[in-house]
């Protein structure tokens, strides 16, 4: 099957996640809206699938995979789909929605960093809420990714069956994938802030290098397939919030 993954073409955002999922897989897909603008490609490509999809269920807003016949929205509802078809989940029910969990926790603390740099309305402007984006990225760094990351650190800690120290069981996963992709945003939106952090994350640490090394994700990332983190997406470098 051809998978065709619907996000918006210059950024990574919430779609990278599919698309770490994609290239480590080996997965035959096309990035829709990275085509050449037509009736098949480019973003009225896009808002065409996403305002009026010829079958299957709407998204309010991408990322969206098309495979066959189905349409599934969400970024995590994607991957609990995705994943299992790809090897890269868990077998059995209980590890699965154990994947899943760690996956819609991830997807908690990226809603946390989007609102460090949009804390009043993402219709604004960072400069119409510069004021309420230094006060809260003080407690991002202060409280949340230490609460969140600490946590991702005990949990492979916790994995005595997972021989590599991945998230669940003993085999990559999704998850891991996109831990990774959370670690990576990171470093580019508080690089002073994950320098430190990170000195008490050496699971979280080993784990992001383990995955930059595995073969179709160090050749993805190398690739200009990748987009560069930048100041449109979800992860964003505003030097005064990294203070």
């Amino acid at each position: 099957m051809t998978y065709e993954l619907y996000y918006w073409p210059g950024v990574q955002g919430r779609g990278e996640f599919v698309r770490l999922t994609l290239e480590d897989a080996g997965a035959d897909y096309v990035d829709v809206a990275r085509l050449p603008d037509g009736p098949h490609g480019g973003t009225q490509a896009l808002l065409k699938m996403l305002e009026a999809p010829p079958h299957g269920h709407p998204s309010l807003a991408p990322p969206f995979l098309k495979a066959g016949r189905d349409l599934i929205g969400q970024t995590a509802n994607i991957l609990l789909y995705l994943a299992p078809k790809l090897g890269l989940a868990p077998r059995g029910e209980a590890a699965r929605l154990w994947a899943h969990q760690l996956q819609l926790t991830l997807i908690d603390l990226m809603a946390e960093v989007h609102d460090t740099h949009h804390p009043i309305a993402g219709s604004l402007y960072y400069e119409d809420q510069r004021d309420e984006a230094l006060r809260r990225s003080r407690y991002l760094r202060r409280e949340r990714l230490p609460k969140y990351l600490g946590y991702f650190e005990r949990t492979l800690a916790d994995n005595a069956s997972g021989r590599q120290r991945v998230l669940v069981g003993n085999a990559v996963s999704y998850a891991d994938l996109s831990l990774f992709q959370v670690i990576e945003g990171l470093r580019y939106a508080f690089p002073r802030a994950q320098r430190r952090l990170e000195k008490r994350l050496p699971a979280c640490v080993a784990l992001h290098d383990r995955m930059a090394a595995r073969p179709r994700l160090a050749a993805y990332l190398a690739s200009d397939r990748r987009v560069p983190f930048n100041n449109d997406g979800i992860f964003r470098h505003y030097p005064e919030l990294d203070a």
